[in-house]
C-alpha cells in the first residue's frame, strides 16, 4: 500500500505487530534500543503452561518477518513529533524515519527486588529472582545455591513488587503465580528430594491449563503452598535463609529455613515508555503504563490519532496475550490508514 509505519520496540509485541503489518502490505521500520531483538523472551528458558522453550517461541515469532520490515537495532528513540499528516521519529545515533503511523511496543521492565530490602535480594547470596532462576535453567547447569550446594529446601515468594502500595505498584503482574508453579515443578524435576514451598497472597490461575498445572504441582510433585506474605528473611552463619511468614489459613506465624529463596518479581513500566508518553502527552495509569483510549473495545488506540500501543507497555500480559494484542494493534493500524 506504500504507507510507512514505525514500530518502537522489538520484543514479542513489536515483532508480531511488524509481521502482521507487513503482511497487510505496509512498509515497516522496527527500531530497537538493544543490539539483539527479542526482548525478555530471548532470556527465558520455558513458557507456561506447555513448557515451550523461549528460544523456539522467539524463532516461531521471527518467522513472520519479511522484506517489508527494516530492523534498526542499537537505536534509542529520542524524538517523536507529529508534522501535518505524518510523524518524524529520530534516534540518538542520527537515525530518522517518517511514518503515517507509530506503534509503541516498549514492553516492561522487571521490578528491582533490591527495593524490598526485607527480602534480602542483593544482601544475601542465596536470595535470587525468578529471572535469575530462569537464566540458570537456560544455562543447563546444575541447580546449586551460591555456595555451590544443592539446596534441600527452596522457597518461592509471590507478588514481589506487585500489588504492593509501598512501592506504588497496585497492579497484578498476572504471570507471577503461574511462573512460580512452573519453576517449582522444574526445580522438583531437577532435585526430586528437595522440599519446595510457595508463599502466596492468593493464587490467580486465570489462563487455560493453569489450574491443571497448579494441581499437578501439588499432587505429583508435593509442592507445598502456604498462604501468607513474607515479612522478613535473614541469613544464618551457614548461608541458609530464614524466612518469617504468617500462615493466614492456620492463623499462626512460621519460621522456615531454606537453602535458596526465589523472589517472583513482577512487571513495571519502562523508563522509555514513560519518556515517550510524557513527550507525546499520552495518558498514563498511576503505575506508569500507557492508558489506552478505551480498554475494552479500543485497547490499542491512544488519544493521538496515528499513535497505537501493543503488548505490555499498556499493562502486564502473558506472551500469548501479548501476541494476540499485537495482532489486534496491526488490524487497528490498518483500519486507521485505510481511512
Amino acid at each position: 500500500m506504500g504507507k510507512h509505519v514505525v514500530v518502537i520496540g522489538a520484543g514479542p509485541a513489536g515483532l508480531e505487530t511488524s509481521a502482521c503489518l507487513a503482511k497487510l502490505g505496509f512498509n515497516v521500520s522496527l527500531v530497537e534500543k538493544e543490539e539483539i531483538i527479542g526482548g525478555h523472551l530471548k532470556k527465558w528458558h520455558a513458557l507456561f503452561p506447555s513448557l515451550l522453550s523461549g528460544h523456539d517461541a522467539l524463532e516461531g515469532i521471527k518467522k513472520g518477518l519479511n522484506d517489508n520490515i527494516k530492523i534498526q537495532t542499537s537505536t534509542k528513540v529520542t524524538g517523536l513529533e507529529a508534522v501535518n499528516d505524518y510523524f518524524t521519529v529520530t534516534g540518538h545515533n542520527g537515525w530518522q524515519a517518517k511514518a503515517e503511523a507509530v506503534v509503541i511496543t516498549t514492553g516492561f521492565q522487571l521490578f528491582d527486588a533490591r527495593r524490598k530490602e526485607e527480602y534480602g535480594y542483593g544482601i544475601y547470596e542465596n536470595v535470587i529472582t525468578s529471572a535469575d532462576l530462569e537464566e540458570l535453567f537456560a544455562s543447563g547447569k546444575a541447580l546449586v545455591n551460591r555456595h555451590g550446594n544443592k539446596p534441600e529446601r527452596i522457597g518461592f515468594v509471590h507478588c514481589v513488587g506487585s500489588r504492593d502500595e509501598k512501592v506504588n505498584n497496585l497492579h497484578c503482574s498476572k504471570v507471577c503465580c503461574i511462573t512460580a508453579v512452573k519453576q517449582a515443578i522444574e526445580v522438583k524435576q531437577m532435585l526430586p528430594e528437595a522440599e519446595v514451598f510457595c508463599f502466596y497472597m492468593d493464587l490467580r490461575m486465570f489462563g487455560r491449563h493453569y489450574e491443571e498445572l497448579y494441581k499437578e504441582a501439588q499432587e505429583k510433585y508435593s509442592i507445598q503452598f502456604i498462604r501468607g506474605r513474607l515479612s522478613e528473611s535473614t541469613e544464618d552463619k551457614d548461608g541458609h535463609i530464614i524466612v518469617k511468614v504468617e500462615d493466614t489459613l492456620l492463623g499462626k506465624p512460621l519460621k522456615i529455613k531454606v537453602g535458596l529463596l526465589v523472589l517472583m518479581v513482577g512487571m513495571e513500566s519502562t523508563a522509555k515508555t514513560k519518556s515517550l508518553t510524557k513527550r507525546l502527552g499520552l495518558q498514563q495509569v498511576s503505575d506508569g503504563f500507557i492508558q489506552p483510549l478505551e480498554e475494552v473495545v479500543r485497547p490499542n488506540y491512544t488519544e493521538i490519532p496515528g499513535v497505537f500501543v501493543a503488548g505490555t507497555c499498556s499493562g502486564p500480559k502473558s506472551v500469548s496475550d501479548t501476541l494476540a494484542d499485537a495482532r489486534s494493534a496491526a488490524m487497528a493500524v490498518g483500519d486507521y490508514l485505510k481511512k
